[in-house]
């Protein structure tokens, strides 16, 4: 018996972390990404809440550079985080998978067929 720890730790058994160990970032891959959540940390009296964006960020990098597993932002809890300086993905992405872009271009083809009987009886005058 040794003095100075409690008797309970013969059975205590360690364990690894859920998400697992990454390595450090010696080279300093990321450390621009990191002074800048830590400086944002430093200004905002150390509230995370308003540092979200610069976390993403960092994590992002370090997941870019094998400095961490890739694993899905949701699953990080930054899912809804969006970076105001990148064009919005809805507005782009929206007509080629809104099941109703069937119905928006059909107007567009009866539209040109329009023109294009508007144009058959000028070229005839």
């Amino acid at each position: 018996m040794s003095f100075g720890r409690p008797g309970f730790t013969d059975n205590f058994k360690v364990s690894p972390p859920q998400r697992g160990s990454f390595p450090l970032d010696h080279d300093g891959d990321c450390k621009e990404a990191m002074l800048s959540y830590l400086k944002c940390l430093k200004s905002n009296a150390n509230d995370n809440g308003k540092c979200r964006l610069q976390s993403k960020k960092y994590l992002e990098c370090r997941m870019d550079n094998g400095l961490m597993t890739r694993d899905d932002f949701q699953n990080l809890g930054l899912g809804d985080v969006v970076d105001p300086s990148l064009p919005k993905l809805e507005a782009t992405t929206s007509p080629t998978s809104n099941p109703a872009s069937s119905s928006i271009s059909t107007p567009t083809t009866t539209t040109t067929t329009t023109q294009e009987s508007a144009t058959v009886p000028q070229e005839r005058i």
